[in-house]
């Protein structure tokens, strides 16, 4: 859960809606809507809708290299951000795009619903359709077997993100930052109290906050649901879930250094950091991406990116994005859209010349898009250096500033998001969070006795 993923609301709603989208979807068919000259037509997730000029020209690019490509194809592309608070709206009334990106933890539920498209032969017919990672492939899988959704981009680990003239301007060596929570709390007020500036922020708005949260616990050791072989229980009183909120509370209402906002969704907490508002904050490891095509945030920012500090059994959380087609999608728009996917999410990693032609898009932009941003790989490791030499040429992230990530980001111990109910649970945890960094004295064992059944509730329903 990370963009546009991060500022969902609870994914309930997807589960109720389920018959409402199946009565209003047609059957495959042979006939597809056609563009111009009778050409199959398709519409496609693009970007943010807050992305600049150079990146929406960076898209421009790659479609008009598809179409030439494909010229019985017509491609139309949609601002998008998924939001559960609009996403089940636009499920139900039919109004996604033919290629729309979800978590890769909403998969199954909406597999289950019978919600996504059938795309299993397209995507097996991919050259490299046999190599996905099964683990990341598996969220896509429906009990059938068969491909939905395959993992498309943004395969991340939850890291710090943080302003590296901040922490010179407090007098601490950017290039050594904080490996431990104790450490990250003690920087955070030395920042503030050298520069007035907090010196760290949390998401705490719909979803976002409880995401993060469980990112906090994970790194302790904590985890937000067990299963036992039969059953999901929901544990959201864990005690490294009060922990970490003993944390924020700390820095908030003893040391002063927490950024005074509740209200701070994904793209939100981006638009502070990139306005020199805050010194630390966690969020997926891709990011940087994110705040260059829609912050401004250039490779001479002072940028920095090291792992999620851990504790005992503890480890990054992990997630990701998965490309999927509309259930109403004709044969035609389906085999289109996996063509799509391939062209704008996998080839660069699979094919020398796709690699280096997006790369040469994205380095061109005015101003220059990201390109080396490290990310976990969807395919394999071998896969995802081999992709990286073929555009080390183009790369132009500050990758010397993000060693404290890309050292460990093989070796560290992952943490996948939870199976059941996950977005439910997200859910119950936000308001958590708010109450701690809004309310000095609230109970938290007690929001936490109060969310831990809403969220089995949720996972029972």
């Amino acid at each position: 859960m990370r963009s546009s993923r991060t500022t969902a609301l609870a994914m309930a709603g997807v589960l109720s809606i389920g018959l409402l989208a199946a009565c209003s979807s047609n059957d495959d068919s042979s006939d597809s809507p056609t563009g111009d000259g009778g050409k199959t037509k398709i519409t496609v997730a693009g970007l943010l809708p807050t992305a600049d000029d150079a990146a929406k020209e960076q898209l421009a690019d790659r479609v008009a290299s598809f179409e030439e490509q494909y010229p019985d194809i017509d491609v139309e592309t949609e601002d998008y951000e998924w939001k559960a608070s609009t996403f089940t709206t636009q499920l139900a009334g039919g109004t996604l795009p033919n290629v729309f990106e979800i978590p890769l933890t909403d998969g199954k539920t909406l597999i289950e619903n019978g919600q996504l498209a059938d795309i299993d032969a397209q995507v097996r017919a991919l050259p490299y359709g046999d190599q996905f990672n099964e683990k990341l492939l598996a969220n896509g899988l429906g009990e059938d077997g068969k491909i939905y959704a395959v993992p498309a981009k943004s395969i991340y680990a939850v890291a710090l993100h943080y302003n590296r003239n901040l922490f010179e301007q407090a007098g601490l060596d950017p290039d050594a930052p904080p490996t431990t929570w104790d450490e990250v709390r003690e920087y955070a007020k030395t920042i503030h109290d050298a520069t007035g500036v907090a010196g760290y922020a949390t998401m705490a708005l719909d979803n976002a906050g409880g995401w993060q949260l469980a990112a906090g616990a994970n790194s302790r050791g904590g985890v937000i649901e067990t299963f036992d072989g039969e059953d999901y229980t929901a544990t959201l009183d864990d005690p490294a879930i009060a922990a970490h909120l003993q944390w924020l509370h700390d820095l908030k209402w003893e040391d002063g250094s927490l950024l005074d906002r509740a209200d701070l969704g994904w793209g939100d907490i981006n638009t502070e950091f990139a306005a020199g508002s805050l010194a630390m904050y966690t969020s997926g490891s891709d990011v940087y991406n994110a705040l260059v095509e829609s912050n401004g945030v250039t490779a001479d920012w002072g940028y920095g990116l090291t792992a999620i500090p851990t504790s005992g059994d503890g480890g990054a959380l992990t997630g990701g994005t998965m490309a999927a087609v509309t259930k109403d999608s004709t044969d035609a728009q389906k085999d289109a859209a996996v063509k799509w996917i391939d062209w704008w999410y996998l080839s660069k990693l699979q094919d020398q010349d796709q690699a280096v032609a997006d790369a040469t898009t994205r380095a061109e932009a005015d101003p220059p898009q990201a390109v080396g941003t490290p990310v976990l790989p969807i395919f394999s490791q071998e896969n995802y250096e081999q992709s990286m030499e073929w555009v080390a040429d183009y790369v132009n992230v500050p990758l010397e500033n993000m060693t404290g990530y890309t050292d460990v980001m093989f070796s560290q111990e992952l943490v996948p998001e939870a199976s059941a109910a996950v977005q439910d649970l997200y859910a119950q945890l936000f308001p958590v969070v708010q109450a701690v960094i809004s309310d000095e004295n609230a109970d938290i064992d007690a929001l936490l006795a109060t969310a831990n059944e809403a969220g089995q509730s949720a996972i029972d329903g």
